[in-house]
């Protein structure tokens, strides 16, 4: 995996790219399918106060609002500063987001079929003024700004945890589309392939999709392999297999989870060269729960992955891991505030 900037990219910066323009401390919430992280940052972004909840597993949007809005509270309460005082609250949401903070297509959170107002229902309810944004690309926005991505102008960030999510930066910018771009987790790997959370085949994300993985994993103890996934999973009171539990399978041989692993790397490595075929982008920064937990090991391999798809694979993008870790998420949703 290349460790240096290719030829054309920049020194990386020892500022932002952009500077605040206010003193209040501002609100970032990160909605993630198996989280949702909170914290409250100062003009410079630097995290005064954290807090972080499951996200729901039954309801709708109402109960997974109702979560956030407690999750800002708490980080606000840590941070001595009341909801209303905020500058403002950006948030990172999956799905389609539309101009007014409206989400739809936000498949991997419970009940969320149709479109929802989240931006004036979170609003209304802690008193300021809240963005939406979308959570991969605003965590990309993120990592161009303050970490992994500094030195590029140009980067697709590839956020690895319940489903698979991007986001770019092109000519310095953020490039959104139409308000759908980057969802590289729904490029097709293998025609008519596995059914994807998404209702088709073959998507990138229903092979490295943590929700698809464990679908798979539950396959496999049907049939039955043996796995310590679930085992674990109860022993640690979780009701979902997290990043940690794949991580420690994986270091104590788990069969299974060793095989479904090292196929969603394969998917991983054919659907974001198939991406930088077409975007030629600098660096790809690989973030997310699953990538971060996994770090540099798994982004060589992914990048490993990559090179029998690459038409230029003389000149590979840089393979970076997502330098804010778990914060990143939130922390690009605060930058939405400014």
């Amino acid at each position: 995996m290349p460790t240096t900037a290719p030829q054309g990219a920049k020194a990386p910066r020892t500022a932002p790219r952009r500077s605040a323009k206010n003193t209040a401390p501002r609100g970032g919430i990160d909605l993630g399918g198996t989280k949702i992280e909170a914290i409250v940052v100062d003009s410079e972004n630097t995290v005064l106060a954290s807090a972080r909840r499951p996200t729901p597993t039954a309801g709708g949007p109402s109960d997974v609002a109702a979560a956030m809005v407690e999750a800002l509270q708490q980080a606000c309460q840590a941070a001595s500063v009341e909801p209303a005082a905020l500058h403002g609250v950006g948030v990172g949401s999956p799905g389609v987001i539309d101009g007014d903070g409206a989400v739809s297509s936000a498949r991997n959170l419970p009940g969320w079929d149709g479109k929802f107002e989240l931006g004036s229902a979170l609003s209304g309810q802690l008193g300021t003024k809240v963005l939406v944004g979308n959570d991969v690309q605003v965590a990309t926005d993120a990592e161009f700004e303050l970490g992994a991505g500094q030195p590029f102008e140009s980067i697709l960030g590839v956020f690895w945890g319940t489903g698979v999510g991007g986001g770019l930066i092109l000519g310095g910018k953020p490039w959104i589309g139409r308000g759908g771009a980057g969802e590289i987790g729904h490029v097709v790997v293998v025609k008519h392939g596995a059914r994807c959370p998404c209702g088709r085949r073959g998507c990138m994300e229903a092979y490295a999709g943590r929700a698809a993985m464990e679908a798979r994993a539950r396959r496999q103890v049907n049939k039955g392999k043996h796995t310590d996934l679930f085992r674990l999973m109860e022993e640690r009171g979780r009701t979902r297999l997290t990043s940690a539990i794949w991580a420690h399978a994986l270091e104590h041989g788990d069969k299974v989870a060793t095989k479904i692993i090292d196929k969603a790397v394969d998917a991983l490595g054919a659907g974001i060269g198939s991406a930088v075929n077409v975007l030629d982008v600098e660096a790809v920064i690989i973030g997310g729960g699953l990538g971060v937990r996994f770090g540099d090991p798994f982004a060589e391999r992914i990048a490993a992955a990559m090179q029998p798809h690459l038409c230029h694979d003389d000149q590979p993008p840089v393979v970076r891991v997502a330098a804010l870790g778990d914060l990143g998420g939130a922390i690009g949703a605060a930058l939405l505030a400014r």
